[in-house]
């Protein structure tokens, strides 16, 4: 991104402007993908790998993503709340239950209403549209704003 530097205290004629380059700071950490379409985790696995995110694993179902997890200890778990053998809220729930210390974050092609409640009670940290995932939605999310 490039952004024009004005500086103050000149008149219009007087002044002077610089092209300066804003970065962006990739986030630092490790992130598990846990989605029961292959195609879907692979586009996503693309997406925050090149936003800097250091993806450690993928799984497609609650019992992989669990063992998984116990086993690296990602900063981040990525979480379908539908999959084929528990929903993401019951894998949240045993994440949380031994102990786990990654954070968990609730994905859905199904709109937020239609979890009701239970997101707000579910040991996660939040929760992201499956079309809006992104690096810097992910990054906000977890900074505790909303993307």
């Amino acid at each position: 991104m490039l952004a024009r530097v004005f500086p103050l205290g000149r008149t219009a004629a007087e002044e002077q402007t610089e092209t300066v380059i804003a970065t962006f700071k990739a986030p630092q950490g490790t992130l598990v993908v846990v989605d029961d379409h292959a195609r879907f985790r692979e586009a996503v696995i693309e997406r925050l790998a090149a936003a800097g995110w250091r993806i450690v694993g993928e799984a497609a179902t609650g019992a992989a993503a669990i063992d998984l997890v116990a086993r690296l200890a990602p900063d981040v778990v990525l979480l379908d709340v539908v999959l084929p053998d528990m929903d993401g809220f019951a894998v949240a729930d045993r994440l949380a239950a031994a102990g786990n210390s990654s954070a968990v974050v609730l994905t859905s092609g199904h709109d937020r209403g239609d979890f009701a409640g239970r997101i707000q009670s579910a040991p996660v940290r939040g929760f992201l549209p499956k079309e809006m995932i992104s690096g810097p939605a992910l990054a906000t999310l977890l900074a505790g704003d909303r993307p």
